[in-house]
């Protein structure tokens, strides 16, 4: 069994994704960053980065039990585990997916993170990096839509970890000043992974407490 510790933000919602596209029995752990559950002692043994998500898998490697945490390192466990086909292991393909993966990463997910927090949580507006960071926001999706121009999915023409990873931070382009009109690939890959049934039930774990 997976024990998966988690919130209600786009970096949870990847391995959620992920789990109900495997079909893998998990429970859930929800951890109440707001109220600070992240810093608890018994958390810290589990994810010393005091982050979300992390996972125990009872079944791991050798069937021991394995604790990880960082969604991607995640996500590449979780296929190989199951050896699923949205992480090939013919080289090529593997390493397109992976490349894209850490795109979503070290791109999508900290400038679209600072983007939401800047333009709508923080404390006070500072137009220097509400500026700075929409704008590196829109050049990440115009990133995606050249390549989804290209491809049906972020790694080729196979869904793979890669738009798992990716979509729960383009759910709210709103946010982060986008018109998805002005990106019709992303749009169109959007609206297409919108509609998977495991990516519906994995966007709605933690349920709102």
């Amino acid at each position: 069994m997976i024990t998966l510790y988690t919130a209600r933000t786009p970096n949870g919602r990847k391995v959620s994704i992920m789990l109900e596209e495997l079909g893998l029995p998990y429970t859930v752990k929800p951890i109440d960053i707001g109220r600070g559950d992240q810093f608890t002692t018994e958390y810290l043994a589990i994810n010393p980065n005091n982050k979300i998500p992390a996972i125990i898998d009872s079944d791991g490697p050798g069937g021991a039990p394995i604790t990880l945490f960082e969604s991607g390192a995640i996500l590449i466990y979780l296929a190989d585990k199951t050896q699923s086909p949205l992480l090939p292991t013919e080289p090529h393909a593997r390493y397109t997916v992976l490349q894209w993966l850490m795109f979503q990463m070290g791109g999508v997910g900290p400038m679209l993170g600072q983007c939401h927090h800047f333009r709508r949580f923080a404390p006070e507006q500072v137009p220097y990096a509400i500026d700075r960071y929409t704008k590196e926001t829109a050049r990440i999706y115009k990133v995606m839509e050249g390549q989804l121009a290209q491809h049906d999915f972020l790694a080729g023409d196979a869904y793979s970890i890669a738009d798992v990873a990716t979509f729960p931070w383009v759910e709210h382009y709103e946010w982060q000043g986008i018109d998805l009109d002005d990106y019709p690939n992303v749009a169109r890959w959007y609206d297409a992974l919108s509609t998977r049934p495991a990516v519906a039930r994995g966007m709605a774990v933690p349920k709102p407490a």
